[in-house]
């Protein structure tokens, strides 16, 4: 009879697994013998663990993978360095062009946050498929082309009103300009024909992907002077879905890990042998005064502790690499090689024996 349970044991095993505390009866807590043991069958309940949730917005899914995002945000970071260098050599001014977020929305929140009119740029990205979006900010575009055109620095408000056909003729220079340094920064995963469609004032007049299709905005800040703006890129994801797998932080920035090929390295050594340096062959040192220094004249002699036996330094491009010694050649002045200099340091110490001899 000890491994039956009475009802008020029972009960009290059921509320202490619905977590309520409150102690049994004392009537009841007295009907159970206290000599006889009593064994449960019933198993202890786990131990409860708190799972943590992501907010997932179907709306706004992440097709774009982690790796590919940091992998456009590094190729991006160093294009904008390079975007910088070339539009200040155009401008003639200090430009400066920061990469501010690389992010994944819709077409249509991409589209209802641009200004209007705008510089909305249409872009033919062959091989990859659909088109790409360049948007330039007013508000950097318009103080750009007046510099072009002759203007002063000072800042002045900008137009709100479309481009003319003289503006997007100078515009072209600019779109120019970050069309070729963005082929050379996607050169590593894909060569890219980039040119200009067409350019649009109301973004909200194109439609070049679905208004629930996902969309990675690369986003830059430029600075000229006292003024700001934007400057955005749109790819569709549809556009580099593709080549996903080249599109990765270890597939294109390792590209350079393998050893090189011979043919590679015979080519290379090929350009190198027709190269110029610069060959320099010391004769003596000493050391003279800056009164004697400015005091000398055509004949003067100057005096040194070298030996005439002793063999000449050759310098390639400022390094010391040959021992060399004086001479003529079909009545020319000559140095004729006598010897290799394996370690700079070494040879000068032992030079430094053989004066002090």
């Amino acid at each position: 009879m000890g491994d039956v349970l009475s009802q008020a044991e029972v009960e009290n095993l059921l509320s202490s697994l619905d977590g309520d505390p409150t102690p049994a009866a004392p009537a009841q807590q007295a009907a159970a013998s206290p000599a006889a043991p009593v064994y449960s069958s019933v198993p202890a309940p786990p131990p409860r663990t708190r799972e943590k949730v992501t907010p997932y917005d179907f709306k706004r899914p992440e097709r774009v993978g982690k790796d590919q995002m940091r992998a456009l945000q590094t190729m991006h970071e160093g294009f904008g360095r390079n975007y910088g260098a070339a539009l200040s050599a155009l401008l003639r001014t200090i430009v400066e062009v920061k990469l501010t977020s690389v992010d994944q929305l819709t077409y249509s929140e991409f589209i209802f946050s641009l200004e209007n009119p705008t510089c909305f740029n249409l872009i033919n990205a062959a091989p990859l498929e659909g088109q790409l979006i360049l948007d330039i900010n007013p508000s950097l575009l318009f103080p750009i082309i007046d510099r072009l055109l002759g203007g002063g620095s000072e800042a002045t408000p900008p137009a709100r009103r479309p481009l003319t056909e003289i503006e997007l003729l100078l515009v072209g220079r600019i779109t120019g300009l970050f069309l070729n340094e963005m082929r050379s920064a996607w050169e590593n995963v894909i060569e890219l024909d980039l040119s200009v469609d067409r350019v649009e004032s109301n973004p909200q007049l194109v439609q070049i992907v679905p208004p629930n299709e996902v969309v990675v905005l690369i986003s830059f800040e430029l600075t000229i002077g006292d003024v700001r703006g934007m400057v955005n890129l749109c790819i569709p994801f549809n556009s580099i879905e593709r080549i996903g797998q080249e599109l990765s932080a270890n597939s294109w920035v390792t590209y350079s890990s393998k050893p090189a090929s011979p043919e590679a390295i015979q080519r290379l050594g090929l350009q190198v042998q027709s190269a110029a340096v610069e060959v320099v062959v010391e004769l003596a040192e000493t050391t003279i005064s800056t009164a004697d220094f400015i005091g000398l004249r055509v004949g003067d002699i100057i005096a040194t502790e070298k030996d005439v036996r002793q063999p000449l330094c050759m310098l390639i491009e400022g390094r010391r690499k040959f021992e060399a010694s004086a001479g003529a050649f079909k009545g020319r002045k000559a140095i004729q090689v006598s010897g290799v200099i394996t370690d700079p340091a070494q040879r000068t110490a032992k030079q430094a024996d053989e004066d002090a001899a």
